[in-house]
């Protein structure tokens, strides 16, 4: 598609969006089963029932504005998550494989706050000021996902999977 106004631009931004996160549907139960924390097998748990809210979301935006979230694949989440899933195939020690699922997941996360980001920009430039509320409701819950894993890293894995070194 060719972009040619802002609003074709916001349109295409919602899609890819969208394309990324069905795909993080159908990405996280794996990364939960795979983590051997209990606490990250949480957090992935409670983050794919929020990816719901986000595509649910998502399709609001798009009924209201008469736009089709539908029709894009987004190639970079494509790649995000088959990195993630070839660090699950190569197993490895628990504690350093959640190390490396949770970084894999914040990858993910940084993508999702940059579209979500630049989404809502461009939602309040148009005047769609329903829309960027609810794309910024969105963002804040990526970027509170990104500081738990964080924090589930600092506070836990990544000192056990230290010890894997020793």
């Amino acid at each position: 598609m060719k972009m040619k106004t802002l609003q074709d631009l916001f349109a295409d931004e919602i899609k890819d969006l969208y394309s990324a996160e069905t795909q993080i549907v159908k990405a996280l139960p794996k990364m939960a089963k795979a983590a051997s924390s209990p606490e990250l097998k949480q957090a992935f748990e409670e983050h794919l029932e929020q990816t719901k809210e986000h595509v649910e979301r998502l399709e609001e935006v798009c009924e209201k504005l008469d736009l089709t979230p539908k029709g894009k694949k987004c190639k970079a989440m494509q790649g995000l998550l088959e990195e993630g899933s070839e660090i699950i195939s190569e197993g490895g020690e628990p504690m350093v494989l959640d190390a490396a699922l949770i970084a894999a997941a914040q990858r993910v996360e940084h993508y999702e706050i940059a579209g979500y980001g630049c989404a809502r920009t461009f939602a309040n430039q148009l005047g769609h000021e329903e829309a960027a509320s609810v794309l910024q409701q969105t963002l804040e819950e990526e970027g509170e996902t990104d500081k738990k894993l964080t924090q589930i890293a600092e506070s836990e894995i990544n000192m056990q999977a230290a010890q894997a070194d020793q």
